[in-house]
Order: structure tokens, then sequence, then C-alpha cells
């Protein structure tokens, strides 16, 4: 009879191997043709999902708006910089297979990072959003980006834990010419190194500007970190951009945060803007490997063939309406990118389980 209900369970709970990239994500790096493969995945597709909703508990989503404050000592600019909610809009589009145009506030759909043109306190009000958790290891992490043109502010998408160990992707938007089409963006490692030079990147090896082929001002496109145990690689439109490696390479986990700001720094964000400036975000998507050991035990769990068809996934590149967390099949226990395949993945995990406990109470009457 035992043997019975152990193989009735062994038949529900086989189903668990039957998922697609339960084994993780996979890149290929364009220098030297190597495969990476990340375990874990956060897929925000911010043009849908409305984090600004007060009746959803902190951090339902994985993100949360940040509500702080800077001195101007600190945020060594002329001004301090204030981070407020209030400057976080979700513009969505109710209908989920439209990727593009008006949100339901009107101007792009996504998520709007406001700078406030008028001064509080001697501080410029901008917006933060952070991943609520700080597992974020070696991965590639994707956003869909169209920067503000008006000048003055500092638009960023970035990997961080601490201010020596953190990898930047910024617009400085008073750099933008569309007479001689110059439209650079700032690619940093923030390091001990930094540190020393008066947080000055620029005085150290990991430190890029490099010209655009775009307007990132007109349009949404994809920029890109690949935060790999050697090197970071960043990449615009899957176009690698520039490869930094060394010690200014981060040797620990942390989280993701998109921001706009500004400080009036002559050396930096310069401003403060003259108008309301708005940076908008369509999605975010990273594939990683967690620094925490229950993901860690969880993906051990799940693997069981690395080999089998569809066990690894390979990421598309530079497709914006593409979510692994939208196919029916996928692997569970991952963070979606909106409440209901959240909800469908987590219950999926416990109804197999239960339903296993249920067949063996069955065998056992």
């Amino acid at each position: 009879m035992t043997s019975i209900r152990l193989l009735a369970s062994i038949c529900i709970l086989s189903t668990l191997v039957l998922a697609d990239c339960e084994c993780g994500y996979s890149i290929t790096t364009d220098s030297d043709n190597k495969r990476y493969v990340f375990t874990d995945i956060l897929e925000s597709d911010f043009v849908h999902l409305d984090i600004t909703d007060d009746s959803e508990k902190y951090g339902q989503y994985g993100w949360a708006r940040q509500d702080f404050n800077m001195t101007s000592e600190v945020a060594r600019g002329p001004y301090g910089e204030s981070y407020t909610p209030q400057n976080v809009v979700s513009n969505t589009i109710a209908d989920g297979e439209v990727f593009e145009g008006s949100g339901s506030k009107g101007g792009d759909a996504g998520l709007n990072l406001v700078v406030r043109s008028e001064i509080q306190d001697d501080m410029v009000t901008g917006a933060d959003v952070s991943t609520t958790d700080t597992h974020y290891f070696h991965g590639t992490f994707r956003a869909g980006i169209k920067a503000t043109d008006v000048p003055g502010t500092c638009s960023a998408f970035f990997w961080y834990m601490n201010d020596t160990q953190e990898i930047d992707i910024e617009f400085l938007s008073w750099e933008f010419n569309k007479n001689n089409n110059t439209f650079p963006v700032n690619l940093v490692l923030q390091s001990q190194e930094s540190r020393e030079a008066g947080f000055d990147a620029s005085k150290t090896d990991d430190f890029k500007t490099i010209n655009l082929p775009f307007d990132p001002t007109e349009a949404f496109h994809e920029y890109r970190i690949d935060f790999l145990p050697d090197r970071v690689l960043f990449y615009a439109d899957a176009k690698l951009l520039t490869e930094m490696n060394g010690t200014g390479v981060p040797s620990t986990a942390g989280n993701l945060q998109v921001s706009h700001w500004s400080n009036g720094n002559d050396g930096w964000s310069r401003g403060p803007p003259k108008s309301d400036a708005t940076t908008t975000i369509s999605y975010v998507k990273a594939y990683f490997n967690s620094s925490l050991e229950s993901r860690q035990t969880d993906f051990a769990t799940r693997c069981t063939n690395p080999s089998a068809p569809k066990a690894v996934c390979a990421i598309p590149d530079n497709n914006a309406t593409f979510f692994f967390s939208n196919s029916d099949n996928m692997t569970p226990n991952q963070t979606a990118y909106h409440e209901n395949s959240s909800g469908r993945s987590m219950q999926w995990w416990s109804s197999l389980f239960a339903a296993a406990l249920a067949t063996s109470l069955w065998m056992d009457t």
C-alpha cells in the first residue's frame, strides 16, 4: 500500500520537471562567444503594471517608490535632492496586448519618473524606484527607457550595493544636441578607486562616455548591463557599447534601481530643469543568480536535467513585448510582472504538493 501511495505521489510531482526554463536563462557574450546561465528572473512590464497602487502591500511586485532626502553636501551639488513617491507615476495601458502609445494619464505609457522645476527647501525633487530585494548577483539586467529632452537632469538605470559597488547607465540631458546628433550615455563602475578620486569616476578606467547612434529622447530603447564574475558589459539595443573589468567589478549582490534627479552640479546633472522633466521606463527585465540560499535551493530542486529540451531558455535580445512570464508552461516559483502571473506561479507549486498530499492520504484510507 505504501509503494502504491509513493508511486501516485511521484506521478503527480513528476510534472514539475516538464516546465520550460527550469534550469535557467542564458546569454552568449559577443566578445568571446561564451555562454552564461542565470537561475532566477524578475520581469516588470510597467506599461501594464501599476506599482503606485496604495491598496497593495509594500513591494507587492518587487519594487518600491523611494522617499528620502539628501542635503546638498551629501548630494555634492548646490542643491539637495528630495525623492518623493508623488514623482513616480504609473501611466498604464488597460489593453494587455498593446505595448506602446499614450497611457491612461496621457503621454508615454510606462513608469514616469519626474523631476520638478520648482525648488523646495533648497532641494530639487526627483524620483527613485528600487527593487525591495538585494539578492541580485551576477546577471543580465535590461530596461526600456525613453529619456527626457529637458536639459538639467540625470536619468539612471543601475545596479547598486553601496557607493563603491555600483554599476551605472546615466543620461545627462544637457549633453544632448539634436543639431549635431550628439547623444552621449555615461557608463560607470563606482568603485573604491572612484571614491578615492572624490567620487569622480571619470578619473578612473571604469568610466566611458559613448555617443549613441540614435536620439534617446525620441523613442524607447533597451539599455542593458551584463554583470559577470570578471567583467561588466554595457549594451544599447543589443549592440555592445563597452566592456569593463578589473577591481571595479562588484563582488557582492545588490539591488536594481531606476531614478531621475538633479542637484545643479555643473560637472554632472547641471540644472535644475526650467520645466518639469519626465523620463519613462517601459520595463525592467532581470535574469540573475540569487545570493539567497533559499532561491539556490529552489533552483537545485527544480533543475534535474540541464540537458533536457527547453530546460535552459535563451533570452531574446531587445524585445519589448516578450516576457517569459506570459508563457503557459514556465517553471514556477519565479517573480512575474503582474499579479495574476505571480500568483499563478506560487499557487502552482503549492497545488501540486497539496495534490500529492491528498493522494497520499486517500491511499491510506
